[in-house]
């Protein structure tokens, strides 16, 4: 078969703008350009993206496939990515124990620490030298899996982490990485996306690179059985963050909208049973398939200004970033609201609310008052008052979110003024 030439794709491209937003697809009787459609205007130009593992392992004893699969990679020597707390209560003998039965060198940095800094990529980067290693495991949540790309990263294109600020800076794949994932929320497992603190701005980097992406992913819900109830609270915020941000993000697309809504649906069911008895493994298996998918869908369509804010927080004052996320995200989405209400209809039936109708006001109404009240329920801090932010960084961190890639995709563009006005709404709510 021919493939079409170039003034049938310039058709088929009218065709789509034309039963984009302001077409046919936006007057759709039910549910309307929200449930069946781009959320914002189709560019036309050059399609989607949709971002992933190589592989992926999910699911109850999935650790257990790592081996077979680590060994087919061919490669000699890990350096093991993790943090010390991991390795003091013996988390990381079950990958040790992994590699061992495929005969499989290693050797073991657990400098990582929440928000990891340029200078821990450094050290890492040092160990990894100095032991030869020609692979990256990364084991533990968001920290260890970003701090373990960034080393990667360094690995094969040189320079200083900072380099790669942005957005598809490097030049070459990192150094390959499987990603063995503890907790069930920061999707970092999986994603294109590093974050890593820099030392001397004080300024949470975003690197957003393709080439950033693990090789493996490995989700067992048993690893994620002993996580403490105020960790699983701010990881499963962070996963609702994703999910939430990802389907009012400008580039979301029906397949990121999917990933986003089911998410969305099981955070809400199972969040709060994973925070009151962290041994109940269905729980534990629907949230570590929750942040999965929210995972898929930020991966691919980005985020907005909570992240954007919650970077500097982390940046300026070292505050855990899920719990950032969870005070940031009510104050930001009644933000956004105004500019996409019909969007909250879809959120508010994946939060189980049936009888929204068309209503966009009571499911924006809806869906704030579920945020703050799982927030509540599970424990995050009712504002960034009492996380011991000061009203008088409120400039610095507005200048310094403004500048976040992760804002650059925000359904609503905020003034500088705007975002201090958002801080200062987070502060006092």
């Amino acid at each position: 078969m021919a493939p079409p030439n170039s003034d049938a794709v310039a058709e088929l491209k009218e065709e789509v703008l034309k039963l984009s937003l302001d077409g046919q697809l936006a007057e759709h009787p039910t549910q309307a350009a929200h449930g069946v459609n781009y959320h914002h205007p189709y560019s036309g130009e050059d399609g989607y993206a949709f971002y992933m593992p190589t592989l992926s392992l999910i699911g109850v004893g999935s650790i257990n496939a790592a081996g077979a699969q680590i060994a087919e990679l061919g490669y000699k020597k890990a350096l093991i990515v993790t943090d010390k707390v991991l390795v003091k209560v013996g988390a990381v003998q079950s990958i040790i124990n992994v590699l061992e039965s495929i005969k499989v060198d290693y050797a073991i940095y657990d400098g990582t620490e929440p928000n990891p800094t340029d200078n821990q990529v450094d050290e890492g980067l040092a160990k990894l030298k100095e032991e030869k290693c020609d692979f990256i495991i990364s084991f533990g949540g968001g920290s260890p899996h970003d701090c373990a790309k960034a080393i990667g990263v360094l690995a094969t294109n040189g320079g200083k982490i900072h380099d790669y600020e942005g957005v598809n800076k490097t030049k070459e794949a990192m150094l390959p990485v499987v990603s063995i994932n503890t907790t069930a929320g920061t999707g970092a497992e999986l994603t294109r996306f590093s974050i890593i603190t820099d030392t001397s701005r004080h300024v949470k980097m975003a690197i957003i690179d393709w080439k950033v992406t693990p090789t493996i992913a490995v989700d067992d819900p048993v690893l994620m059985v002993g996580m403490p109830k105020s960790l699983t609270a701010a990881t499963g915020m962070d996963a609702l963050t994703h999910a939430i941000e990802a389907y009012v993000s400008t580039i979301s697309n029906p397949v990121t909208d999917a990933n986003a809504l089911h998410a969305m649906k099981l955070i809400k069911t199972y969040l709060r049973d994973a925070v009151y008895d962290g041994t109940n493994l269905k729980a534990r298996d629907m949230m570590s398939y929750a942040e999965f998918l929210a995972g898929m869908a930020f991966n691919s369509a980005s985020l907005g200004y909570v992240h954007a804010m919650a970077h500097q927080l982390g940046g300026v004052y070292n505050l855990p970033h899920g719990v950032c996320n969870a005070v940031l995200l009510p104050v930001v989405q009644e933000f956004n609201a105004k500019e996409v209400p019909h969007l909250f209809i879809d959120i508010a039936e994946a939060f189980g609310h049936r009888d929204i109708g068309e209503d966009a006001d009571l499911a924006v109404a809806r869906v704030l008052e579920d945020i703050r009240s799982l927030s509540t329920d599970v424990g995050i801090p009712k504002n960034l008052a009492v996380l011991g932010v000061q009203p008088e960084d409120f400039e610095l961190l507005a200048n310094n979110a403004m500048k976040d890639a992760c804002g650059f995709t925000n359904p609503r563009k905020p003034t500088k003024e705007e975002v201090i006005e958002l801080f200062r709404l987070a502060h006092t709510q």
